[in-house]
């Protein structure tokens, strides 16, 4: 089952009065109060920064020369291609990012270069080549006499390939954003914002980004030459930039503002007169017009990544974007409008499956989430990850055999150098692994490459591949190594509120105000509005269809929203879920506000829901329960004071209304759990017995002996037993050596294999040795088995030691109370 998702709200701090002031200047309509409180709360603090912020007029970009070397490079290395009309290729890649990216290069070096003559592009198919260089593709562009490759947004530890590109005579420019590679691999230059400080203002550019500043230099060092405008490429740019979900802020933010005008500006044309008649058309067909980023991040973002997911080749889109063809550029929009539907529907196929095997699953004991399955396709595979990343809070890698006999990966940001497939014994594991609450997933990844076949990627993305066999082992090593790296951190999904709004705050003038802070993506998300004590009316559910009137395996749930503060209610959508999702009765929310262009109405997009608590969120734990539960459980743990003393106190602070009706003690706990449901039979026990007796959970931190010792302990209790002929039950063993039953049985069968021979009697256990060598290796394994069983038995103690009670109480309620998770 989905794991309790935590709420927090963003910390309040009311901004001064001058502030407020010089953000109401940019909303005539409204007050202004919100936009400054949220651009407070993200650091803009001061006039300069409101204003470079809000007026991309009013910032100034960096020089595309604050490269330095590398960019003078770069442009040496191209202005010799253009003397002496040497051919070169753009070697692009298959995402939104790099599409962009390669159209920018396809575009502006086409101002210097001859298209389809001088000038080619490349692209790698998502479905049998990976991110990045390869030689088979570095061998077609040398016989058709490429003397040099500009790549965008791939290449920085392609160290190999560059070198074998240098020795057929083609030189290399890599443009990237990516991991570098320890040391300056042998290029004509590389031109890569990871080389600046993490302050510089040009640090976040994604790879259409770095493609674009390129092309500005060059335009700068050749001038007069071309025929078209620079800016014209910053439509692409901004798709790129918005797409790729890198942070906006610095350059990033200026291009993609200046980008998104220029977006809207050419959608606005008669469609005859279009610059970009493919953009147009993908537009249109999504129901957006181009004035917003989300017009990009839900629109134009996944149809543009559809396209390789569905079909690996994506060469077509970079035509479709850039041709001027009205006729061409419609029949391609229409092949990547199906693509994406198609995308949609397996999407959805995969998630119910992956929710299927959910369910096999103790999320309590599962630090990093590792699914397989043959016929899974493994174009989606990131985007389901993405999604169970977000609901479960945990690290999620789903992986696919499907075409295993293929030596390409092809799902992910792999970049290490793979195993030739002739070499591997059995069939590859190919998937996509994403990454949530700052978990670095890249790094835990890479520390298990001993047993992959390719990896690559970056902290919250990676693509993957192994041996199908060895999935056990690397799922066992991942889950450990993020266990061993958390300590005693929890991890819980968790959704955050910015803003405490009512229902009659809704609509233009809050639209507008929060705009201010468009465009948004990471460092600057959404502002997420949380409702209290509201009410859903009117659900309705249905399929998506697509451009065709043809249904699509993809839900989306209508609503009205209603509470307190007005009358009337407010449109509402949820995207994946179906009306019997909502709750009945009170609830909270948290949702966006957004404009739907077809429509034409403000409406709300729901993030989380929940039965209301009749409270604000509570700051400090993130995470309010039902008023009725919190007096169930009382947190006894760790306290030193007598137990008479305790109960003393702890009654004292309960409210009087509680302590009047409660009539008989608290049950005592004082047994560490193991897992939940050891706790949930206990809860279930105080919910039978009448008024609700409360729950003292008493237990102390575990005082752990290291798993050996606890062995040898075993062993010395057993050949002790044996010599004296004593008899034990199994509770004098368990106190003795202080682990559960489970964990017993697993040392009992370790015990066999050295000889000993354990016999039940009534209550008592007879043990026996008579030593032996013949199964010395079954023996190691069996003991390592006993010693993994008491590390995960150990690692859940400390867990339980620790676990907020607002976790304990979150359990209760969705388990105990309610039938909607919160």
């Amino acid at each position: 089952m989905p794991e309790q998702q935590q709420w927090t709200i963003a910390a309040t701090e009311q901004p001064p009065e001058w502030f407020i002031q010089a953000v109401k200047q940019h909303t005539p309509a409204s007050s202004g109060i919100y936009a400054a409180q949220l651009l407070w709360q993200r650091g803009i603090k001061d006039h300069q920064q409101l204003t470079a912020f809000i007026n991309h007029k009013a910032y100034q970009p960096a020089s595309p020369f604050e490269f330095g070397q590398e960019m003078h490079l770069a442009i040496a290395r191209l202005q010799q291609a253009y003397n002496i009309k040497e051919k070169i290729a753009i070697w692009g890649d298959f995402d939104a990012d790099g599409i962009t990216a390669t159209s920018v290069l396809w575009d502006g070096l086409g101002q210097f270069f001859t298209q389809n003559t001088q000038l080619i592009y490349y692209i790698p198919n998502r479905l049998k080549e990976s991110h990045g260089l390869n030689n088979q593709g570095i061998d077609n562009l040398a016989k058709q006499g490429c003397k040099l490759i500009v790549t965008c947004d791939t290449g920085s530890t392609n160290i190999e390939e560059i070198i074998y590109a240098k020795q057929l005579g083609i030189d290399v420019i890599v443009t990237d954003h990516h991991t570098l590679p320890a040391e300056r691999p042998p290029v004509a230059a590389i031109i890569n914002p990871r080389y600046l400080p993490r302050e510089h203002q040009l640090f976040n550019l994604s790879g259409v980004a770095v493609a674009y500043k390129l092309i500005e230099a060059l335009y700068q060092s050749l001038p007069n030459i071309a025929r078209h405008p620079l800016e014209d490429l910053l439509d692409l740019v901004a798709v790129g930039l918005i797409a790729d979900l890198v942070q906006l802020s610095g350059d990033c933010r200026y291009l993609a503002q200046i980008g998104i005008q220029r977006l809207q500006a050419d959608f606005q044309q008669p469609a005859a007169a279009r610059r970009r008649p493919g953009v147009g058309r993908l537009l249109e067909l999504c129901q957006k017009s181009g004035d917003r980023p989300t017009d990009i991040s839900f629109g134009l973002g996944p149809r543009i990544n559809a396209v390789s997911r569905i079909q690996g080749d994506a060469s077509f889109c970079v035509e479709l974007l850039t041709s001027r063809d009205a006729k061409r550029c419609n029949e391609l929009a229409e092949v990547t409008e199906l693509a994406n539907t198609r995308r949609k529907s397996l999407q959805k196929d995969v998630q119910a499956q992956v929710a299927q095997k959910l369910t096999q699953l103790d999320l309590s004991t599962t630090s990093v989430i590792v699914l397989e399955d043959a016929q899974w396709p493994a174009g989606v595979l990131g985007l389901v990850a993405g999604q169970v990343a977000q609901e479960t809070g945990r690290p999620t890698i789903l992986l696919s055999t499907e075409g295993s006999g293929e030596s390409g990966v092809g799902s992910g940001e792999e970049d290490s150098a793979p195993t030739p497939y002739s070499l591997l014994p059995t069939p590859l594991a190919r998937g996509s692994a994403r990454s949530v609450n700052s978990v670095d997933l890249y790094q835990l990844v890479k520390d298990q490459a001993h047993l992959l076949h390719r990896f690559g990627g970056h902290p919250f993305a990676a693509g993957l591949s192994l041996l199908v066999e060895n999935i056990p082992l690397f799922t066992a090593a991942i889950n450990q190594q993020l266990r061993q790296s958390l300590g005693s951190t929890t991890l819980t999904p968790t959704v955050q509120a910015d803003l405490t709004v009512t229902v009659a705050d809704l609509g233009k003038e809050l639209f507008l105000e929060l705009k201010l802070l468009e465009p948004c993506g990471m460092g600057n998300p959404v502002p997420k509005l949380l409702i209290q004590n509201c009410l859903f009316e009117n659900p309705w559910h249905r399929n998506q269809q697509d451009w065709q009137g043809k249904k699509v395996q993809y839900i989306k749930t209508e609503f009205d929203i209603r509470d307190d503060s007005s009358r009337s209610a407010f449109p509402g959508i949820w995207w994946g879920h179906y009306k019997d999702e909502l709750p009945i009765g009170r609830c909270d929310c948290i949702a966006e506000l957004d404009y739907n262009t077809f429509k034409k109405r403000y409406e709300i997009r729901l993030i989380a829901v929940r039965p209301s608590v009749n409270s604000a969120l509570n700051t400090q734990n993130g995470l309010n329960a039902p008023r009725s539960l919190t007096p169930l459980i009382l947190d006894w743990r760790n306290l030193t004071t007598p137990d008479s003393q305790v109960q003393t106190r702890l009654i004292a602070s309960l409210p009087s209304t509680d302590a009047i009706n409660r009539v008989s003690p608290p049950l005592l706990l004082e047994d560490c759990p193991t897992n939940w449901d050891d706790l949930r039979a206990w809860l279930r026990r105080c919910l039978t017995i009448s008024s609700s007796q409360q729950l003292a959970i008493a237990w102390s931190k575990p005082n752990l002996q290291p798993p050996n010792q606890i062995w040898l302990t075993l062993v010395g209790i057993a050949k002790y037993l044996s010599r004296t002929n004593q008899l034990v039950t199994r509770v004098q063993l368990l106190e003795k050596i202080g682990i559960t039953d489970q964990t017993l049985l697993v040392g009992i069968k370790a015990l066999k294999y050295l000889g000993f021979t354990v016999k039940r009697q009534d209550r008592y256990l007879q043990i026996t040795w008579h030593p032996s060598d013949s199964a010395e290796n079954l023996a190691q394994e069996a003991v390592a088995r006993f010693l993994a069983a008491v590390r995960e038995e150990q690692f859940q103690r400390q867990y339980f030691a620790e676990v907020p009670l607002s976790t304990i109480v979150a359990i209760a309620s969705s388990d105990n109370y309610t039938s909607t998770n919160f």
